[in-house]
Parts: structure tokens; C-alpha cells; sequence
């Protein structure tokens, strides 16, 4: 069987187009908060033009302690669940959305690879996580197969997806 190929940089662009075509529609403004995808979301929503509109700013949060002082993501969450966890992943949007006083906040942590994996938290394993208005923020697993390049876009492409989703849904 042949592998399937990693998205993109026109995926991406064409996801972003889509979430910002979205966002314009509800009149809303969207912040982002990335851990292993470092920046490559903001990055994408950044190619479209007139993203200005919508598109407030991002924090790149690598480590727990940028998790904790940027987006106020609790530090006895971090040493409960670990940084890529659908807990913190919750956090880091609600964060982003509190930060940034925005209406909708997107963040992606995980393990692109290649090595940094375990038994429970494997190499590609993700978290995106949506958090808008007048919901708890919605929270998606990825388990990821490529090289840690394509691992970083496919998570960025399913944060980019589910926003659009949300977005569209509220």
C-alpha cells in the first residue's frame, strides 16, 4: 500500500482560506496557541490575504512554562496530564481566547518526532483543541504517521479544520 502523502502548504492555505472566509461571515476574531506545530497555524492563516481582519496573534508555547505564563494554562494540569494531553490542549484555547480577547482560540500540542514518544503518548500523537464562545472547547485526538514535518502540517490542517467546523456550527 502506497503511503499517503503529508499535506501541504496549499492545503493549509486552502484550510485557512476556509476558516477565514467563516470568521468573516460571524464577524469574529480567532487567536492561536502552538506547541509542537510552532507557529506553522498562524503561519498558514497569515498566507491568505486580508487575514488581518480576523486573525489577532498566536503564542508559540513549547514549553510548560510558556504554556503557564502565556496562556495561564494551570501548572497542576501539566503535572497531571502532561503537556500533550486533551487537558491542556483545552487550556492552551481557552487561553488564547481569554489572552487575546478573541472569540475563538485554536491550539495544537503533540509529539511530531522523531523521537520524544512513549508507550502511552507515541511519535504523532496530537491534540487540537477549538475553544468558542458559549461552549466547553472541542477537543480532537490525532494519531499521526509521517515524518515530523508532515506530522507538524497534518495537525496544523486538522486545528485549521476543526476551527472552520466550530466556527461554522455556532
Amino acid at each position: 500500500m502506497r503511503p499517503i502523502p503529508s499535506p501541504t502548504e496549499v492545503d493549509l492555505r486552502s484550510a485557512a482560506a476556509a476558516l477565514g472566509e467563516e470568521l468573516r461571515r460571524r464577524g469574529w476574531r480567532l487567536a492561536t496557541a502552538e506547541s509542537s506545530t510552532a507557529g506553522l497555524i498562524g503561519h498558514a492563516i497569515t498566507m491568505v490575504p486580508g487575514a488581518s481582519d480576523y486573525y489577532v496573534g498566536g503564542v508559540i508555547s513549547y514549553s510548560n512554562l510558556s504554556k503557564e505564563v502565556q496562556l495561564g494554562v494551570p501548572s497542576d494540569l501539566l503535572d497531571r496530564w502532561g503537556a500533550v494531553s486533551a487537558e491542556v490542549a483545552s487550556a492552551m484555547a481557552e487561553g488564547a481566547r481569554d489572552r487575546f480577547g478573541v472569540e475563538i482560540g485554536v491550539a495544537v500540542t503533540g509529539i511530531a518526532g522523531p523521537d520524544g514518544g512513549t508507550a502511552t503518548k507515541p511519535v504523532g500523537r496530537h491534540y487540537a483543541a477549538v475553544a468558542s464562545p458559549g461552549h466547553p472547547a472541542v477537543v480532537q485526538l490525532l494519531d499521526l504517521d509521517f515524518d515530523r514535518d508532515g506530522n507538524r502540517a497534518a495537525a496544523a490542517l486538522a486545528a485549521l479544520e476543526l476551527a472552520s467546523r466550530e466556527v461554522s456550527r455556532a
